[in-house]
């Protein structure tokens, strides 16, 4: 289950790179993910991209709000890469409407994502790790694919040891 988890993780930080790939030439697939631990409700892990090291933490909603059924997983992501430090992401398990905003808010602080097909990235990847490392919670709210708001809630439990294992594995250069 985990191994799965890390293979759907592991093509969820995949769309950060979107814009930089369309011009790219095709590369050779990434390697297998390595976990590199579980802290409390997240987990790190590895994986070779273009024969870069990639470090990443994550965790699953622990709640969403409606029941959407057919939904694929819930994921909130921070990706470590040589080329850019702290993309984070949220694989929404369904794909949002052109041009959809997401609000997160962490306690007093939010945070605005902007929407690519099936995910949401963060456009301040630093405040947002800043706000988490602070908070307990990070509640996500976007449109839905049929309801006027969906939410989802992350534990931040953990994050701050996933987040020192990740920048340990994949250090600032």
């Amino acid at each position: 289950m985990q191994a799965k988890l890390l293979l759907i993780l592991a093509a969820a930080v995949a769309p950060t790179l979107v814009h930089a790939q369309a011009r790219a030439p095709a590369r050779p697939a990434a390697a297998a993910p390595k976990s590199i631990g579980t802290f409390d409700d997240w987990q790190g892990a590895t994986h070779q991209e273009a024969g870069q090291l990639v470090c990443y933490a994550f965790t699953r909603a622990s709640a969403s709000t409606p029941a959407l059924p057919g939904r694929g997983d819930v994921v909130l992501t921070v990706t470590q890469r040589t080329g850019g430090r702290d993309a984070v992401a949220i694989s929404a398990g369904f794909a949002y409407a052109a041009s959809a905003e997401v609000q997160v808010g962490v306690g007093d602080t939010n945070l605005a994502f902007y929407t690519a097909n099936r995910s949401a990235f963060a456009r301040d990847g630093k405040a947002s790790v800043a706000a988490f490392e602070k908070g307990r919670t990070a509640i996500a709210r976007s449109p839905g694919p049929r309801v006027p708001t969906v939410s989802d809630t992350f534990s931040l439990r953990g994050f701050s040891a996933a987040y020192a294992a990740i920048n340990r594995a994949c250090p600032a250069k």
